[in-house]
């Protein structure tokens, strides 16, 4: 079986070697990057390596990223290089309590220009999880041929579709980003998001927030998903699975809480995807969604303590010796 195949950019993070705004910095570090990309590597690092199915530019930057993946340990069947586009660029700026912002460089970069079919149907057949990211849908074609993998991905026989909304709404000029996450939402088995992802997608009241996740997470359910995720940030995260979901044995909707694991953060680039890969990971074994829950929140503070988003990703054993640590 394939397993596992994740579809959406991966980018080069231009990281701030300080604090503070992005006119007041001078130095960054170029570090592998893109949501999917980073989930991607997660899975690679806690021992499951998915295909990722990429774009990127035929140029030093692509070549960094190609390389980089590869290094991790993630299949590289179906990444792609575009030699007539360049590789996506963010900036990326940390406040005081390291929480980031970014200012992205991607009009007509490859990974907007992924195409429908790229994943063949043999391919997509053995594939038991596919997992997409929301910033892939901003432009076309790939927001078509991200549609048509997950539409094909739902007549697979026991495959599960996960989808993260990340959400950027300035990036889609010319697209409704609410119309297109609640497609989105159609054809996903699990949602992960966070209260923000939420009210930008039009699926929360404004005045929504982490205290509001039970409430969010039934309005995800409401939308198609059996399993929704919700991360609160150093509050750990929420879960809700109906009884349409593998992991419910029960004829009643399944709520579990976990609320995190108490780390120094240095970088939380990245977190949301390190969630992502370890739930995946977990709930992709036949894990409890309790278990499940707490391991991604656990993969998820290990990765805060270093900077980057891709180079901070944990391996198994580091997530293990910190839960031994703290449970």
């Amino acid at each position: 079986m394939t397993g596992l195949l994740v579809a959406g950019e991966t980018l080069i993070d231009l990281v701030p070697e300080g604090h503070g705004p992005l006119d007041a910095t001078e130095t960054f570090h170029r570090r592998a990057g893109g949501a999917p990309a980073n989930v991607a590597v997660g899975l690679a690092r806690l021992g499951d390596p998915p295909l990722f199915w990429t774009r990127v530019g035929d140029g030093p930057f692509g070549d960094y990223l190609v390389r980089t993946l590869a290094e991790a340990g993630v299949r590289e069947d179906l990444i792609e290089r575009d030699p007539d586009a360049d590789t996506t660029l963010v900036f990326v700026s940390l406040d005081p309590d390291a929480e980031r912002a970014f200012s992205f460089h991607r009009n007509g970069t490859a990974d907007t220009r992924m195409r429908p079919g790229s994943v063949g149907d043999d391919t997509l057949a053995e594939t038991e999880w596919v997992h997409a990211g929301g910033v892939v849908l901003a432009d076309e074609p790939s927001r078509t041929a991200t549609f048509d993998l997950l539409s094909r991905a739902n007549d697979v026989d026991d495959a599960v579709v996960s989808f993260d909304p990340n959400a950027r709404p300035e990036l889609f000029e010319g697209t409704d980003f609410v119309d297109t996450c609640r497609r989105a939402f159609g054809l996903a088995d699990v949602v992960k998001a966070t209260a923000e992802d939420l009210v930008a997608a039009g699926i929360a009241d404004p005045s929504a927030d982490d205290d509001d996740a039970p409430a969010l997470a039934s309005a995800v359910c409401d939308r198609g998903p059996h399993t929704a995720l919700l991360t609160r940030g150093p509050d750990g995260a929420l879960a809700r699975a109906t009884p349409e979901a593998p992991w419910n044995h029960t004829d009643e909707p399944l709520v579990v809480e976990h609320e995190g694991y108490p780390v120094e953060p240095v970088d939380t680039t990245g977190a949301g995807d390190a969630f992502t890969a370890g739930a995946i990971a977990a709930l992709s074994t036949g894990e409890p969604l309790s278990e499940a829950l707490a391991f991604a929140n656990a993969v998820a503070a290990r990765s805060t303590t270093a900077k980057g988003a891709m180079t901070a990703l944990p391996g198994r054993s580091d997530v293990e010796a910190m839960r031994a640590e703290t449970d």
